[in-house]
């Protein structure tokens, strides 16, 4: 979907009311997110599980959270197309980018903590356990590049909201600063994410709860 948009980004300043521009220009990155989180959640499921803990709020509590994330960016983006005048657009440009650092520096923080407990859940398993090595490799290469992929959007996000001269993302002008922020927080995490869990997991039995970590 992002590559659709950046081929009709030349068209896209032309587009009215407003809020479809804004839509076109921020879904696939709130996609990005909803995709991304969905990786916590099964890790979240996962160590509630191995720990007995009950998992029935997480996923109403994913769904929540997404939910309010696409309601608030939605009203952001119908006032800037309901803008009076032009500080009042600036405004709420302003307040949306600001929001999805925030949403970016929460994702990152669900996949530290997932992850990281996750991280030491399965480094606390016995050394002859079948695959503790690889899912440990898996958890902390993820971990870590998620966590850093999503930082990266929350500070380059951030930046750009507060100094449009120089730093403005999706725009024209800046060809070469779109390459790179979109190469390095989106194509390059999710190829490398891909990879490492390019093996998929076993089909899961009747019985509750999760098999054991299969080997390499």
């Amino acid at each position: 979907m992002r590559c659709v948009v950046s081929s009709l980004r030349p068209h896209l300043d032309g587009i009215r009311p407003v809020f479809w521009k804004e839509v076109l220009l921020d879904f696939p990155g709130l996609l990005f997110f909803t995709t991304y989180t969905l990786l916590v959640l099964f890790w979240a499921e996962i160590y509630h599980q191995a720990r007995s803990m009950p998992t029935g709020s997480l996923r109403p509590m994913f769904v929540g959270i997404n939910a309010v994330v696409y309601l608030v960016l939605g009203a952001l983006w119908l006032w800037s197309s309901m803008a009076a005048d032009d500080s009042m657009e600036a405004l709420a440009y302003l307040l949306s980018d600001c929001f999805l650092a925030v949403v970016s520096v929460l994702a990152a923080v669900g996949f530290l903590v997932y992850g990281g407990r996750l991280f030491l859940m399965l480094q606390r398993f016995p050394i002859e356990s079948r695959g503790r090595r690889k899912k440990l490799q898996e958890v902390g290469l993820v971990t870590a590049i998620c966590a850093g992929c999503f930082s990266a959007r929350a500070l380059m996000v951030a930046l750009a909201a507060f100094d449009e001269a120089d730093l403005e993302l999706d725009i024209l002008g800046h060809p070469l600063l779109n390459v790179a922020y979109y190469t390095l927080t989106e194509i390059i995490p999710s190829s490398c994410v891909l990879f490492i869990l390019r093996k998929l997991p076993p089909k899961r039995a009747a019985q509750q709860g999760y098999q054991q970590i299969p080997s390499a």
